[in-house]
């Protein structure tokens, strides 16, 4: 016998790391727009078998197919619910000013929700505030109470509202509760039998676990905030069901909610139903829960409900947010916890700013995330050299998500300005078209500067290098993250 070539297992090792390596190159240039493919490929090149099955994971936004033709079914249906309970006015110059009609046109085309007029809306800042009107609302509940929302805690505020579930139950009324499977993972443990014992439904949205992977990536997260009453009484924006102090004993959350009534609950109560339904397979009887409330209080406010998120063809929430950059003439304020914009969004800030327009930014100075909140700091000198103002919030961790433009056009809800929410989480967002409300947004946006401290550029450039790079590392990874 001659000597016979036996290949090392470091050998094939290295073979697998190339082929691993090829075959993704094509794969993910071919998926991936080309910042999040780069970020991608320099994962998988440095750690072929690692980036491999990270990317399997996290790598696609998937969905299970399952799920997809239940979208599909529920969409038919609610095709009709919207036609006979969700009014469209043909002419929409009616109900705003010329200037926002690209916005409405816009944002209906992305998200298939109307604009509706007549609506009352209240501004809510504080998080016992919040809590205090919504028990109100569930002990006066007479048909239905809908809840939706990430983090549903076992807390002080979460005992509050099951304590009132429970009342509600008890009265008769259906109570309907879904929250994240991840975000709300210790109320599932702790609290599913209570609840249920109680008569109240409830599910968990997204329920995720290595096995399911293989179907859907996993990290996708319904992290919408909504709450219906009665199909009358609605609430949106940035507040889950914890305490303001949640996971930081000394880093209170600043949050913002809207209190809805009038037409636009309705569509709030289609997006509860399409997530329940999907999680559920249960699809309420509409009679029951879209009453009859198309008639517009005069003098009311018009709003636009946007839901986002990986059914949706594009990522519909980051082109009307762009769109509605590029339509500023005057002044931008944008609060977010988490700033990861993609490029086409940091673009729009930089010229926006560049044109002479006053574009703020109001962030948290110390983050609960300490990868998105060097990711974040990484941006940080591009947008002062445009001209972008950064104002660091010191008194807590500002956790409101909001974007106002001029004086008259005002967005609040549950999706931060960074690459996450834009692509892969589940959002709600609520458009308003009123100088009164967007008023009543800049004066607590003005309370959140009053109480920040501004970062110019010079300060910036002197931090230590080691921290500069740090930052400018993990911001390749934003994509990620």
């Amino acid at each position: 016998m001659g000597n016979e070539f036996i290949p090392s297992w470091s050998l094939l090792y290295y073979i697998s790391e190339w082929l691993v390596r090829l075959v993704m190159l094509g794969l993910v240039v071919e998926r991936h727009p080309p910042r999040a493919a780069m970020t991608w490929l320099l994962v998988i090149f440095f750690l072929p078998w690692p980036g491999l099955l990270l990317y399997l994971f996290i790598g696609e936004n998937r969905l299970p197919r399952r799920r997809l033709v239940k979208r599909k079914l529920l969409l038919a249906k609610l095709d009709d619910v919207y036609k006979r309970h969700i009014p469209r006015r043909e002419n929409v110059s009616s109900i705003v000013d010329q200037e926002f009609l690209p916005t409405v046109i816009l944002a209906e085309r992305l998200g298939y929700m109307p604009i509706l007029p007549g609506n009352q809306a209240t501004l809510l800042v504080n998080t016992d505030t919040v809590i205090d009107r919504l028990v109100e609302d569930i002990d006066a509940a007479q048909h239905h109470v809908h809840i939706l929302v990430y983090i549903f805690a076992v807390d002080v505020t979460g005992q509050r509202i099951m304590a009132a579930l429970e009342r509600a139950a008890s009265r008769g009324v259906e109570c309907r509760l879904l929250a994240d499977a991840q975000g709300s993972r210790q109320f599932f443990k702790k609290m599913s039998r209570r609840l249920i014992q109680a008569g109240i439904k409830l599910y968990p949205a997204l329920p995720a676990s290595l096995l399911r992977a293989w179907v859907s990536r996993i990290d996708l997260r319904n992290h919408r905030k909504i709450i219906v009453v009665d199909g009358r009484v609605a609430y949106s924006g940035s507040q889950n069901i914890v305490d303001a102090g949640y996971g930081h004993r000394n880093l209170q959350w600043y949050d913002l909610m809207v209190r809805l009534t009038g037409p636009v609950v309705l569509e709030l109560q289609a997006v509860f139903v399409g997530d329940w339904f999907a999680e559920s397979d249960e699809l309420p009887d509409e009679t029951d829960i879209f009453p009859d409330s198309s008639n517009p209080v005069e003098g009311g406010v018009a709003v636009q409900t946007l839901p986002s998120g990986p059914l949706f063809p594009t990522e519909n929430y980051q082109r009307l947010a762009v769109a509605a950059l590029h339509a500023a003439r005057h002044k931008v304020t944008i609060t977010t916890p988490y700033f990861v914009p993609d490029e086409v969004f940091l673009e729009a800030m930089e010229t926006v700013a560049l044109r002479g327009v006053v574009v703020e930014l109001i962030v948290p100075l110390n983050s609960d995330q300490i990868l998105v909140g060097n990711a974040a700091q990484g941006y940080y000198e591009r947008l002062l050299k445009s001209g972008v103002s950064i104002y660091r919030f010191s008194k807590g961790l500002v956790h409101a998500k909001s974007m106002t433009i001029d004086d008259s056009l005002a967005f609040l809800g549950s999706s931060n300005f960074d690459i996450r929410s834009f692509a892969l989480n589940f959002e709600i967002n609520m458009i308003f078209y009123d100088a009164g409300f967007t008023g009543s947004l800049r004066q607590q946006q003005d309370w959140y500067r009053a109480h920040s401290r501004q970062l110019t550029l010079a300060q910036w450039q002197l931090r230590p290098r080691y921290q500069r790079i740090t930052q400018n590392i993990i911001k390749l990874l934003s994509p990620l993250l």
